[in-house]
């Protein structure tokens, strides 16, 4: 299946049979069309799933009629229609439908549709990779090379191949060279690998040929929800439960520095996206990513997102003209007095100034991929990286999560929030101490009874560590309200992000107030285990 051409028909061709055995529902109908869809279904036969496109077959007369409209629509199209995809839509579909009876009159309507419907996959959508890259169940879509199928990950099956492969490496490399193009990029024999966002804010890793990999041209994309994940959201999955949520919220507000550390596809990135909502709405946000990721629903925010220069690299800065780096946009963003600093991920040297940033009492929060406190001090105290160890003490917490499997279900848990205590004086050593627990065979979360956040901010606040409890109780039971309240909303109507940000904001004005509106608002109670939000 290439770009432009859709599957055939032909003496061959026979209706889809699904194999019995446990099956998803449709995913997705592409582009809200009701001719492309994508499906999980069980193959019986090698006992795996498979990711399932399902488009239309065109004759031989209907594959040529396409490329004719395909022709002539390129000259038609008109140009400042703006960038909103609904508002190119409706400048498209009249006019996609016009090109084909002009070049096809006898055409039956239910034909013309389905050919506009691969017109439009291909000129405004992704082509071949239409259906999962519209299917919210999909985060990433990864093809390795021509003739090997494109493969994806499944929200809720985790890896799975798809029926979709790109036979030849010619088109492959055309696909390629398309996609850096609409990212506003560019591949070539010099510059055989991309990194870019494409225009709906997907993360794109590329190469070219066979440069780079000796399969040829590869591509991965990252996919991120449209609507953000919040707090009561990863309560409702179980990635989290109440009180733990709580926890944070109390040390986020009380600014302390945490890092969220996992491996990869863990979370690790929606769980810090959820987190900065709980940052007071007044405070000051400066966020630094690579690809823009984080999306929040505050006024007072900065972001910033890194550039890639042009031409050759300086041997003196090590960098091409016109490149800006993190460093850079750590200068930068300091410079501005935030309240808070998040880093989409620290990878490199630039650890070194966000814990810096800490000591001189910034909060900062960010990801780090370690799958535990032991190897994130490992992977910091060694290069590139070589943080010493006294700047871990500026550290007020760790997020440890993973992903796990759940029966034939795949799952995102945290499962611990360690504490960073301090350094042992005779040893050196990093003092730690966890204050939640994830009991696995449960799956519930458990409090160790010992929180040295807790009694710093009690002291902080020159109160009892039992009214810093009691405060912790309060919010985890708001969270729980809010839960409830979020799944009674209609699919339609979903609970959204800036509603959670609004909760959280009358909250810090009024927090008795605040709490008794949302018991007003909830019109029956479910009592949830404040350890653990309900089953997803």
């Amino acid at each position: 299946m290439s770009l432009i051409e859709p599957p055939s028909k032909g003496p061959e061709a026979t209706e889809r049979a699904f194999p019995s055995g446990p099956a998803a529902p449709p995913a997705h109908r592409a582009s809200g069309s009701e001719w492309g869809e994508g499906r999980v279904i069980y193959r019986p036969a090698t006992e795996e799933y498979e990711y399932e496109v399902v488009e239309p077959a065109l004759s031989e007369v209907e594959a040529a009629t396409l490329r004719s409209a395909l022709d002539r629509l390129v000259d038609e199209l008109p140009t400042g229609v703006g960038p909103h995809p609904e508002a190119r839509r409706r400048v498209f579909r009249p006019l996609a439908l016009a090109c084909i009876r002009s070049v096809a009159p006898a055409l039956s309507a239910e034909a013309g549709a389905r050919l506009a419907y691969y017109l439009e996959r291909n000129t405004l959508g992704y082509g071949p990779i239409d259906v999962p890259m519209n299917d919210p169940a999909v985060e990433d879509i990864s093809c390795d090379g021509a003739g090997i199928p494109i493969y994806v990950h499944h929200r809720t099956h985790g890896s799975i191949r798809t029926t979709v492969r790109f036979p030849t490496p010619a088109e492959l490399d055309r696909f390629v060279i398309w996609l850096a193009q609409r990212s506003g990029r560019h591949l070539s024999a010099t510059s055989p690998m991309l990194e870019a966002a494409l225009p709906e804010g997907a993360r794109l890793y590329a190469t070219l040929g066979t440069f780079v990999t000796s399969r040829g041209s590869s591509f991965t994309i990252r996919r991120f929800r449209k609507r953000p994940l919040t707090p009561v959201d990863l309560i409702a999955l179980g990635t989290l439960g109440a009180e733990p949520m709580a926890y944070l919220w109390l040390a986020v507000e009380s600014g302390r520095s945490g890092m969220i550390c996992g491996g990869t596809a863990s979370g690790k990135t929606t769980t810090l996206n959820a987190l900065l909502s709980f940052v007071p709405p007044e405070m000051k946000i400066v966020s630094i990513e690579d690809t823009r990721e984080i999306n929040l629903p505050h006024e007072n925010w900065v972001a910033l997102v890194t550039r890639s220069g042009v031409g050759r690299t300086n041997p003196t800065t090590g960098k091409s003209p016109g490149e800006v780096d993190m460093f850079d946009l750590l200068s930068t963003a300091l410079r501005q007095r935030p309240q808070y600093l998040t880093v989409g991920e620290v990878r490199g040297p630039e650890a070194y100034i966000v814990f810096q940033a800490m000591a001189t009492g910034k909060t900062c929060l960010t990801t780090f991929h370690a799958e535990d406190v032991e190897a994130m001090v490992h992977r910091m105290e060694n290069p590139p990286i070589s943080l010493p160890r006294a700047l871990f003490s500026a550290l007020g917490f760790v997020v440890l999560q993973r992903q796990i499997q759940l029966g034939e279900d795949h799952a995102r848990r945290v499962h611990a929030i360690t504490e960073i205590v301090g350094l042992d004086s005779d040893t050196g050593e990093l003092i730690t101490s966890a204050a939640y627990v994830w009991d696995a065979d449960a799956d519930r979360f458990h409090s160790t009874g010992q929180s040295y956040v807790l009694d710093r901010i009690a002291r902080e606040r020159n109160q009892a560590l039992a009214d810093v409890e009691g405060e912790l109780a309060r919010r985890a039971e708001l969270l729980e309200l809010l839960v409830l309240r979020s799944a009674r909303s209609s699919p339609d109507r979903p609970f959204t992000y800036p509603e959670f940000g609004q909760a959280i904001a009358q909250y810090y004005r009024d927090p008795i107030g605040a709490l008794a509106h949302a018991r007003a608002a909830t019109e029956r109670i479910d009592r949830v285990d404040p350890t653990r939000g309900p089953p997803a």
